[in-house]
């Protein structure tokens, strides 16, 4: 098969809308009605609220930390609850910010910086990052690299295995790591179709999906929300600036040896099984239609351009913001993103990742972040130690809520309760976001995994409690080796 034949649909963005279509949380698989949803909303704003005022007076907490402190709470309690969609959180976290933290009633206009979040340089990345994904999802690039790469290891199913965990690692670093296991998901359903509900072969194919998109989103700035959140973040408070090029020797090495540890351990899995039909992998592509060679070329150049350019800025020192609009200009210009096209983008992810932003900088700058963590400054924690914890924290949060949110509430935290320490743990912390999944509904592609039918909740467990105990050990390591 060659490039510009399949052209598929553009990949579903489930993950777009985690509260409606893939739950994230632990009360997200709960039918909940509208009126019951309504309820648990204003349930945990009042809760909030009664939070707030039953904390004692303190000097170190003022009048802007505390409106902070119901803001945060109000945020952790809709994320955790799922009580309304998770964009929504971050919307509302925006308007809360204008309401309290600056009165929009001001001549002076003081309200208009809290919106100003939404044109930070973090998400018109990820909005090109959006952008590009949806252009490979159009033309079919995306799905003809992944069968141009799956037909080599057809025929042995331990090899199988691992280029599919590997094929979607890779992809799920460019582009949504749900649309990543939507994707493929369709194009091993040939192969597991014909096969008994309990046969451990399409058990094992089907977990190594979420695997490698899960683990995937680390190595890349792109990849995921949460790397994003850490660089921003580290970026307004600390004035730490990380490219794109540098988080790859950031978050690849240990993306890369969780994947190889993981991968290993489902191939135990597979031992003894005979070979196998060669015909079935390329049966997923075989009904696409096609699309024109010069969208896939234009594609393909915009592809290798944009991350050339990104990879090289200190070469060139265009930011990697800037080089974001490349794919968004090419693609659009061009019209292989029409109208129709442009509107299906996952414009969500982009508010979710704002009012992340918003909720962070609202707790350092306001001084909740020192008051929260002050308890813990006097306690001498080794910066290892500190670190550490702080990416066991993620994961554990990161399970029962999603890694978007989580990443919003603990990165602003860990800066703000150790200088030392502050940046290799926020880092850490996110990092560890994109590696728990020993949960059907920790992640978007779990969820998606799940709802083959193939797996049980307890095919989950081990991988992700392997994944929950490695991941803050071999981050903090490499983190702080890196960082030293």
């Amino acid at each position: 098969m060659a490039p510009g034949e399949p052209s598929p649909e553009p990949s579903p963005e489930p993950d777009a809308l985690p509260n409606r279509a893939l739950p994230q949380g632990v009360l997200g698989w709960l039918e909940l009605s509208s009126p019951r949803r309504l309820a648990l909303f204003l349930g945990v704003c009042a809760g909030a609220a009664a939070l707030t005022w039953a904390v004692p007076e303190d000097p170190a907490l003022g009048e802007a930390a505390r409106r902070a402190l119901f803001m945060l709470l109000v945020a952790a309690g809709l994320w955790i609850t799922e009580a309304i969609p998770a964009f929504a959180v971050g919307i509302g976290v925006i308007a809360l910010q204008v309401l309290l933290l600056g009165d929009p009633r001001d001549p002076d206009g003081a309200w208009e910086r809290q919106v100003l979040v939404l044109g930070h340089p973090l998400i018109w990345l990820f909005f090109g990052g959006l952008v590009l994904a949806a252009g490979m999802s159009r033309t079919g690039v995306d799905r003809w690299l992944a069968l141009h790469a799956l037909a080599r290891f057809a025929t042995r199913p331990r090899a199988l295995v691992a280029a599919v965990a590997g094929i979607a690692f890779v992809l799920s670093m460019i582009m949504s790591n749900t649309a990543t296991t939507a994707m493929m998901l369709a194009l091993i359903a040939p192969l597991i179709a014909d096969r008994d509900r309990s046969d451990r072969f399409a058990a094992t194919l089907v977990l190594a999906v979420p695997l490698g998109a899960n683990l995937g989103g680390m190595g890349s700035l792109v990849g995921t929300p949460p790397n994003a959140i850490a660089v921003g973040v580290l970026a307004e408070q600390t004035g730490t600036f990380i490219s794109f090029a540098r988080w790859f020797t950031l978050g690849l090495p240990p993306a890369l040896l969780l994947a190889a540890a993981l991968i290993g351990l489902l191939l135990l899995r597979l031992r003894g099984l005979p070979p196998m039909n060669a015909l079935a992998v390329t049966a997923a592509g075989a009904r696409q239609a096609r699309a024109a060679h010069w969208e896939v070329l234009v594609v393909a150049v915009t592809l290798i351009t944009t991350l050339g350019l990104w990879l090289t800025q200190d070469l060139h020192g265009l930011p990697t913001p800037v080089v974001a609009v490349v794919p968004v200009v090419l693609l659009t210009a061009t019209g292989i993103l029409d109208v129709d096209a442009f509107r299906r983008l996952s414009y969500d992810v982009l508010f979710l990742l704002a009012g992340g932003l918003a909720l962070g900088q609202a707790i350092h700058d306001t001084g909740l972040a020192a008051w929260i963590v002050g308890p813990l400054t006097g306690t001498a924690l080794p910066d290892a130690l500190f670190v550490f914890l702080a990416g066991s924290v993620a994961v554990l949060l990161s399970n029962v809520m999603s890694n978007t949110a989580a990443a919003n509430v603990l990165v602003p935290l860990v800066l703000s309760a150790s200088v030392s320490a502050g940046t290799p743990a926020a880092i850490t912390v996110a990092l560890c976001a994109s590696a728990a999944m020993a949960l059907p509904v920790a992640t978007p592609p779990n969820a998606l995994a799940h709802a083959t039918g193939r797996l049980a909740a307890r095919d989950f467990l081990l991988i992700g409690t392997v994944s929950g105990v490695l991941t803050p050990l071999i981050a903090t390591a490499w983190i702080r080796w890196m960082l030293s």
